[in-house]
């Protein structure tokens, strides 16, 4: 087959275009850091780097909402704490009382101190996080223990025993199907209404006995508050438990966007010192192309002729 000059540039250009688009490629790839910047790169591996990225997004979210959930939870803690230092103390104040050596001043002075702490277990049964009542179930947005002013200034209490909280559980997903329950109702660590150890029922009661002088009530009193404050701890304790799950998922969590990343890395991210190898020889190749053609163009049927 005779080869014509015509062939040579045609063969000259095809291969000089297939090298420029190789070093352009290897360019490009060292430019952006991946070696897949369209799914023509790699097909198969564009679906496993969709694939990671959607993993590592819900991954994501699940790590804000266990966040979420550790601060709920410690939150909840740190104020059943408060109210079990106000049943320790009206306790105290019961055994004090009860002990049949105080004046009636005496009890009446005891029963101020307990007015107030019954306030200041009404304020943390109206504790809120981030905006939220964390003793009303799913109707966050609404105070659970809400009376009216008294003539002095003060919240009128009487009927906080009577307080029906939401009993819905706010469900937090912290994991694939996993949902938890974080939140604990007021009826739940307070007790409903109909309970005898209703903590605000015993506090009413033990204000009445004081102003009675009723000893023997005082004394009653104490085995109803042991009783609320048994059920108090064994909700602390559920919500301590709980806390140590999520701590185990966060570490889980943790380990898996590690994991997911280094598979993203081997999937997307290109070899620098490869790369940089394979620049520099497709540069040569380049370039002694452009020198071997610039030979082959030059020469025609007139070279020949002279």
């Amino acid at each position: 087959m005779r080869i014509t000059n015509n062939m040579l540039s045609s063969q000259l250009i095809l291969n000089l275009n297939r090298n420029a688009q190789q070093m352009n490629s290897t360019q490009t790839q060292l430019a952006t850091g991946r070696k897949i910047n369209k799914p023509s790169d790699d097909p198969v591996g564009i679906t496993y780097s969709l694939r990671y990225r959607a993993e590592l997004s819900s991954n994501e979210q699940y790590q804000k909402n266990v966040d979420s959930t550790i601060s709920w939870l410690d939150f909840n803690d740190t104020v059943m704490d408060q109210a079990g230092s106000v049943v320790e103390r009206l306790r105290e104040l019961t055994v004090q009382a009860g002990t049949g050596t105080n004046p009636q001043a005496a009890l009446d002075s005891i029963n101020k101190e307990v007015k107030q702490l019954k306030a200041q277990l009404v304020d943390i049964a109206n504790s809120k996080l981030n905006g939220k009542y964390i003793f009303n179930g799913e109707t966050y947005d609404q105070k659970p223990y809400d009376f009216p002013t008294s003539g002095d200034g003060s919240f009128d209490t009487t009927n906080a025993a009577a307080v029906i909280t939401d009993p819905g559980k706010i469900n937090f997903i912290v994991g694939e199907s996993i949902q938890m329950p974080i939140n604990v109702t007021g009826n739940e660590f307070f007790g409903n209404s109909t309970d005898t150890d209703n903590l605000f029922v015993i506090f009413n009661t033990i204000s009445q006995a004081l102003t009675d002088g009723n000893l023997e009530e005082l004394s009653n009193q104490l085995d109803t508050i042991d009783s609320r404050t048994d059920k108090m701890l064994a909700i602390r304790a559920d919500v301590g438990a709980k806390t140590n799950r999520v701590d185990l998922m966060q570490g889980r969590l943790s380990d898996l966007e590690v994991n997911l990343t280094d598979l993203q890395s081997k999937v997307e991210d290109a070899d620098f010192a490869e790369l940089s190898i394979k620049s520099k020889i497709q540069e040569n190749i380049y370039n002694a192309s452009l020198s071997a053609g610039s030979k082959i163009i030059s020469q025609s049927l007139v070279d020949f002729l002279r």
